[in-house]
C-alpha cells in the first residue's frame, strides 16, 4: 500500500482533518496535502511520525515475494487486443444470463 494512502486511511480511521494531523504530529498541513495527493513520499521515519500522530504504528515484515499478478498481467498482455476484447464480451454475456441461486440452509 501506498505511504499516501496509509496516512489518508489512518487520518479518516481516527476523523482526523490534515490540519488536526498536522498540528498532532508537528508539521505543517501542506505536508500533509503533499503526502496525500501523492506529489511528495515521506521517509519511513516521517510515515511512521504521522501513522503514530493518527493512533496508529506501522508494522513491517518481510514476506516471500509471489509474482502471480505479474505472470498474469503478462499472459494477458500477450494476447493480442480484440482477442482480450472478445473474451470480456463473452464473460460479460455468461454473467449477465447466470440467475442468483436461492439462498437456504446449507447442508
Amino acid at each position: 500500500m501506498a505511504a499516501w494512502a496509509l496516512i489518508r486511511e489512518a487520518r479518516a480511521q481516527a476523523r482526523l482533518s490534515q490540519r488536526a494531523l498536522a498540528e498532532r504530529a508537528g508539521v505543517a498541513q501542506s505536508e500533509i496535502s503533499r503526502i496525500e495527493s501523492g506529489r511528495q513520499d515521506p521517509s519511513l521515519t516521517r510515515l511512521e511520525q504521522l501513522l503514530r500522530a493518527a493512533g496508529y504504528d506501522l508494522k513491517v515484515e518481510l514476506v516471500p515475494h509471489h509474482d502471480h499478478d505479474e505472470q498474469l498481467v503478462r499472459q494477458m498482455l500477450a494476447i493480442a487486443v480484440e482477442e482480450r476484447l472478445d473474451s470480456l464480451q463473452e464473460q460479460s454475456e455468461f454473467f449477465a444470463g447466470v440467475r442468483e441461486l436461492p439462498r437456504g440452509p446449507r447442508s
